[in-house]
């Protein structure tokens, strides 16, 4: 079991995620008392009686001013048995572009619905796109419960409902669990209530403590993958000739003694050593910020990847791709784009739009004109320089990517490589 938990929320405006994480940091005494107090004074202003948890996370003005979150907040809390990051993502659908940021490297998430309301068309958005991003874990928190005259078997309702959707965008059942509880009052938080007799699990933290996830699942099902984010060369007294190619390992492990592969150029190479700055490893895993020492003195620069020899992608200049488009001017057809994939950014123009899929009815639009924003399809692309890119369903650190505006900068598409919706029941838009 992971020491380290990756968590993000998400879920419909007023679902109560904020009261939610709010009441999983007091209950696990991850704030401070002054912090409690401040919230305690705010809450008093406006007249509530006891201390409305959402204000320990809703810390931006406008969100405290309208009550709702508009940016994801990375809270840390811990209990004796794990530690965790979770995502606090907003819950608006022009937002949604959040969520998958937020979503992206979460390796639970907890999707909140109302009981009121049950399962609407935001919960269907967002379990579709966590499916997409391949999030291994899924809670539906059915929040709220004490607002219902009947909690059991509105419960069991919308148990059933999100049962069958999540069947179909390819979870199995194991990997998806329903919790009630109310956030405001605590129950099935911390612990079990009993208010619920008709719930028999875990309280939702005791879920989280021990529920089963690899952290690093996603990333040791290829070799070595080390894009290169800066050339290290000191050229001082003490370090005339030293040439290091510092950057994070995103799959693999690698070791001294290593063959490697540099792409795109295709040079091999071994590894001398592993540098940090606490001294040499012998070994660096996913997730460790290294510099490589490499044995012959080749031409290696920021974008560029080492890779295991043994396991060497061959660079791409033309794939598919699921793409959900976070821009407000729609995609369309031969937009010339930037794609920022791993430390490589390079111009990309964007061929056929094959296909838009709708997350309602689990259905697909063939040949759409244009991709609008919170839009999920699937397109064809050609970059001007090759990339060593890994299908998405391999792994999702090195099958992922960016598609940016190139005039502005700003993040217009979060891509995967490969056919993301070949997991989920998709019927023709015809049947839909």
């Amino acid at each position: 079991m992971s020491d380290l938990l990756r968590l993000a929320t998400a879920g419909s405006v007023d679902d109560g995620k904020s009261t939610l994480v709010g009441r999983l940091l007091y209950d696990t005494k991850s704030v401070l008392a002054d912090q409690i107090d401040a919230v305690t004074r705010a809450s008093v202003d406006k007249g509530l009686a006891t201390p409305d948890l959402s204000l320990l996370v809703d810390g931006l003005r406008a969100e405290r001013e309208q009550g709702i979150t508009i940016d994801v907040a990375y809270r840390y809390f811990a209990t004796p048995a794990r530690s965790f990051v979770l995502a606090d993502t907003p819950g608006h659908v022009q937002y949604t572009r959040n969520t998958v940021s937020g979503a992206s490297t979460a390796q639970l998430v907890i999707l909140l619905v109302d009981a009121r309301k049950g399962v609407i068309e935001q919960t269907r958005r967002h379990a579709a796109v966590m499916a997409l991003l391949g999030v291994p874990k899924l809670v539906l928190a059915v929040n709220k419960i004490d607002l219902v005259d009947d909690p059991a078997g509105v419960f069991a309702r919308i148990v059933a409902e999100f049962s069958e959707l999540t069947a179909k965008l390819g979870w199995a059942a194991e990997d998806v669990v329903e919790i009630p509880v109310s956030a405001l009052h605590g129950d099935n938080v911390a612990s079990r209530s009993d208010k619920t007799p008709y719930y028999t699990g875990p309280s939702l933290i005791e879920h989280l403590e021990s529920v089963p996830v690899d952290a690093d699942s996603t990333r040791h099902e290829v070799g070595l993958r080390f894009p290169v984010q800066y050339v290290i060369r000191p050229r001082t007294a003490e370090y005339p000739d030293y040439r290091g190619y510092a950057g994070q390992v995103a799959a693999g492990t690698v070791r001294k003694g290593d063959e490697v592969v540099v792409l795109p150029s295709g040079t091999r190479t071994t590894v001398e050593r592993i540098d940090t700055p606490n001294g040499e490893l012998a070994s660096a895993q996913p997730g460790r910020s290294v510099t490589l020492v490499l044995a012959n003195d080749v031409d290696v620069s920021r974008g560029d990847t080492i890779v295991a020899a043994h396991d060497a992608p061959e660079p791409i200049e033309s794939f598919d791709a699921t793409v959900c488009w976070l821009g407000d001017k729609p995609l369309r057809p031969g937009a010339r784009l930037l794609l920022k994939h791993g430390t490589r950014t390079t111009q990309a123009i964007v061929g056929a739009l094959i296909e838009r899929f709708d997350e309602q009815h689990l259905s697909a639009d063939p040949a759409p004109e244009t991709l609008a924003l919170n839009d999920i399809g699937r397109i064809s692309i050609r970059v001007a320089d090759p990339i060593a890119a890994d299908d998405y369903s391999v792994n999702r650190y090195t099958g992922s990517f960016l598609l940016i505006d190139p005039a502005g900068g700003n993040t217009l598409a979060a891509g995967l490589v490969g056919d993301a919706l070949t997991k989920v029941e998709v019927g023709t838009e015809a049947g839909a």
